[in-house]
């Protein structure tokens, strides 16, 4: 592989941040269905401790893969716009800012529900994560509200997110789409 697809250029971009979108998305995803098939579990079901243990463990690597996302997003270039309306570009940047937003927030609040009782995540048994407060369950219990309804939202921003690519790709028939699926 070309050490110019690796990177992104003002024409697509590359192999890392194609990565980094991707596998981010997907993990994204699957924490929001995860979340809300652990909410309904009794606690006589086999998943009861197992998904929340996951569910924490997954959020904070995707909080390190965060990190490293808006590191290397900083520090590359960004393909020019495929649109030159100026409105469409802002919307596109303020759809961008608010799903990184979304996820910094779920990041945040799912970390005060995991450690309002004052202890610490476990992240695959390498490390543990500690709580910085002591205990709150009243504290755990507004921020469980605040995951709840900003991870709703975050849904429904992916959703329009992918219309939003969708359009590009069989109205505008640009290749807004393309340049996330692979690098030419």
């Amino acid at each position: 592989m070309k050490k110019s697809n690796l990177l992104n250029s003002v024409k697509h971009y590359g192999w890392i941040s194609i990565l980094l979108h991707w596998s981010m998305a997907f993990a994204l995803i699957s924490m929001y269905f995860l979340g809300d098939y652990m909410v309904e579990l009794d606690y006589y079901d086999t998943w009861y401790h197992k998904a929340p243990a996951l569910h924490k463990a997954v959020g904070v690597v995707i909080g390190l893969v965060l990190v490293f996302r808006l590191v290397w997003n900083f520090s590359q270039n960004k393909p020019d716009p495929l649109d030159s309306n100026p409105r469409v570009i802002a919307l596109a940047k303020l759809g961008h800012l608010a799903l990184y937003l979304l996820i910094i927030l779920l990041i945040i609040s799912g970390y005060l529900i995991s450690t309002a009782k004052g202890q610490g995540i476990d992240v695959f048994s390498l490390f543990e994560l500690p709580a910085l407060f002591k205990n709150s369950p009243d504290g755990g219990e507004i921020a469980g509200t605040i995951h709840a309804i900003i991870g709703k939202i975050f849904i429904i921003m992916i959703v329009l997110h992918a219309i939003a690519a969708l359009v590009h790709h069989f109205i505008f028939k640009d290749r807004t789409l393309q340049r996330m699926l692979w690098v030419k």
